[in-house]
């Protein structure tokens, strides 16, 4: 592949070395780039330096395990404002609990972004104080917990007073791991932060390493945006395009609610399945998952069958399978001691309020499956 074959080209806007392999990794470009004679392989941007000279706007990528250490070792010896964006409808799935330790003595926001998928009836109050709890559980301290809407700009704006205010001079790092609307957040910062769109293609300095990208503030300090961490138990990690766009909730969940009794089943779509196996009776259980993710009831005695003769068709998404080889769901068991959500990563969750209560959540293997307090 032209000058690749002996020799590493590099993005000259954020050092990451270019390659015309994965789109969603640091330094892509078009393979037809790449093919160019040596002599041509010079002043070359990646497509996410590229789309932010040109259009003012960042997209996503990856860093693979290795890159995520070293980037998180380099934010610890800075003096600096750590903001980790989470996302509130996938909060386990997008939780980095060794946070803390890699920021340091660095301060440290929690910000919970797409608080507009959630029912409107969950008060903000509730939202934040329940984040609050859930984050110091797994040993984050933060300064604040701030909930926002990314795709809402008053809202960005209100985020950006509170960062302006408590970096104190500071460069601030934000990061976070894929999908959880992060470079949204940025594009936002950057349309209200800029009266014209030559503002960011003339004056941004660009980051070093690992594709971070830097976006000047006034006082000469900045905004590095990082690329997304990949969550190797979060689901969204290993669904097809097609399936991502079922899964990933775009507007307002609608739960609904099954009254289950013992030894029944749900399967969502054909990613998941729970089962009621011992309660208090017929209950209401509520299932917060993607309006696009559908829901089957089943006896339990049928389930297997059920799972077998239909993943890919009637139980979908995924919508594509080999047909001789199926997904495969492992059970994970749970006795519900009080209200609580069993939450598959990347999915959604399952409220269960009546208790004690025997139940089981299948999901894909290395897929992660939590009970926590409920949200609602």
């Amino acid at each position: 592949m032209s000058q690749l074959d002996n020799e590493m080209v590099h993005c000259i806007g954020c050092g990451a070395q270019l390659q015309s392999e994965t789109e969603n990794k640091a330094g892509f470009v078009p393979s037809s780039v790449l093919n160019k004679p040596a002599e041509e392989l010079t002043d070359i941007y990646c497509k996410r330096c590229f789309r932010l000279r040109h259009y003012n706007e960042v997209s996503d990528v990856e860093l693979t395990d290795d890159d995520f250490l070293t980037m998180l070792n380099e934010i610890s010896s800075k003096d600096a404002l750590v903001v980790n964006v989470i996302d509130v409808f996938d909060f386990n799935g997008s939780l980095i609990t060794g946070m803390q330790r890699f920021a340091g003595k660095n301060p440290l926001i929690i910000v919970g972004n797409k608080t507009d998928l959630l029912p409107k009836a969950i008060g903000e109050g509730r939202i934040r104080q329940w984040m609050t709890e859930r984050v110091e559980e797994v040993g984050l301290r933060p300064l604040e917990v701030i909930l926002t809407s990314a795709l809402n700009k008053d809202s960005i704006r209100t985020l950006m007073n509170k960062i302006d205010k408590v970096r104190k001079g500071r460069d601030v790092y934000i990061v976070g791991s894929t999908n959880v609307g992060k470079s949204t957040i940025i594009n936002q910062i950057i349309n209200i932060a800029t009266d014209s769109p030559d503002v960011i293609t003339t004056s941004y300095f660009p980051g070093t390493t690992l594709g971070s990208i830097e976006i000047p503030l006034d006082d000469g300090q900045a905004i590095i945006d990082t690329p997304g961490i990949i969550l190797r138990a979060n689901m969204t990690n290993s669904l097809s395009k097609q399936d991502l766009k079922k899964v990933i909730p775009r507007r307002e969940i609608k739960p609904v609610i099954y009254q289950l009794e013992e030894q029944q089943a749900v399967f969502l779509g054909g990613l998941a399945r729970f089962d009621y196996e011992k309660g208090p009776g017929k209950q209401g259980i509520a299932f917060y998952k993607s309006n696009e993710v559908p829901l089957h009831r089943t006896k339990l005695e049928n389930a297997d069958e059920l799972y077998e003769n239909h993943v890919g068709a009637l139980l979908t998404p995924p919508g594509e399978i080999d047909a001789d080889n199926p997904p495969k769901l492992v059970k994970h068991s749970f006795v519900v001691k009080q209200p609580s959500d069993i939450v598959v990563s990347g999915l959604g969750w399952v409220s269960v309020h009546e208790t004690p209560a025997h139940v089981s959540m299948w999901a894909p293997e290395d897929i992660g499956v939590y009970i926590r307090k409920a949200i609602i």
